[in-house]
């Protein structure tokens, strides 16, 4: 059996519970105590046979708060609550770390990386430039994973379909709630999900929120407009010559469930799911954005 541990939470940010679910089940009483409506109600539009993989089980967790972990553990059937992150060193075949402060990144991956632990590593991977670089030998031998949920979305099934009939794209545009650092990378991650190629350069728009204007490698336009503290909002737009196509991107269990089995796949074959350049160029991207100031264009290298 692939034993996982479950590492950390970051505020407003439920994706251990959710994720764990998804591969443990979850109890319901238990999920009641701990809170997390949003994400029991979709848990429980889901039959039994979505739930679990073969051979894998969350067995340990630790989050920096030991009540939230033991609510984390009932509520997730989790068997193992640990009282630091080394204590699974040893314990787990492979780790999650569920908490999207990219900052504590690096710190909770790189003792299990560098034993030849794979990792899972909520998004954004890192927005600091030394951190990518040690990452990257990770992400290339199979061992390291860090992408949106979004990147699989079943919504996007709907949109691919829809593609051969609206014809050849002339505008991708993508809105979210939130700002870039965080959001952001849902949609990017959304629209290579969709095979689109990688953006070459970036603009920061002139607007009352976060709002930019890309170019991709084979010259099809983007927008990106990240709305802040707004309503749900994940909603990508493909306008094409022929006609247009538009999705919500509302489908959490499924994208999670999707990626969970990314990585699953990961941790048998040691093969990266996801090119490791469209990785590091997507944090390159966004760190670049954030700082840009309205008016500004940065060309993005190639690596």
């Amino acid at each position: 059996m692939t034993r996982i541990g479950m590492l950390g939470i970051s505020e407003g940010n439920g994706h251990p519970f959710s994720f764990s679910a998804i591969i443990n089940g979850y109890d319901r009483a238990a999920f009641e105590v701990a809170g997390w409506p949003v994400i029991l109600s979709y848990l429980e539009r889901q039959p039994d046979t979505a739930f679990g993989f073969r051979n894998t089980r969350v067995t340990h967790a630790w989050t920096q708060d030991p009540d939230v972990t033991a609510k984390l553990c009932a509520a997730c059937r989790i068997d193992h609550a640990v009282d630091r992150p080394e204590a699974m060193l040893g314990a787990v075949d492979a780790v999650i770390i569920g908490r999207d402060d990219w900052e504590q990144h690096a710190a909770l991956a790189m003792p299990f990386l560098e034993r030849g632990v794979p990792v899972f590593v909520d998004k954004p991977l890192t927005l600091d430039a030394d951190e990518l670089a040690r990452f990257r030998p990770y992400l290339e031998n199979g061992t390291l994973m860090s992408t949106s949920g979004l990147r699989y979305a079943a919504e996007l099934d709907e949109l691919r379909g829809k593609m051969s009939a609206v014809g050849t794209p002339r505008l991708v545009a993508a809105t979210v709630l939130n700002g870039i650092e965080k959001y952001g990378i849902h949609m990017l991650d959304a629209v290579a999900g969709l095979g689109f190629p990688k953006p070459v350069s970036v603009t920061r728009l002139n607007a009352r929120f976060e709002a930019f204007s890309l170019v991709l490698a084979d010259g099809t336009a983007m927008t990106l407009n990240c709305l802040g503290n707004v309503g749900k909002t994940l909603h990508l737009s493909v306008f094409c010559d022929k006609g247009h196509a538009h999705v919500d991107l509302h489908d959490n269990f499924s994208a999670f469930a999707r990626t969970l089995g990314h990585f699953v796949k990961m941790v048998e074959t040691r093969n990266p799911p996801i090119p490791p350049g469209q990785i590091v160029d997507t944090m390159n991207l966004i760190r670049s954005a954030k700082n840009l100031a309205p008016g500004e264009t940065v060309k993005l290298a190639n690596v």
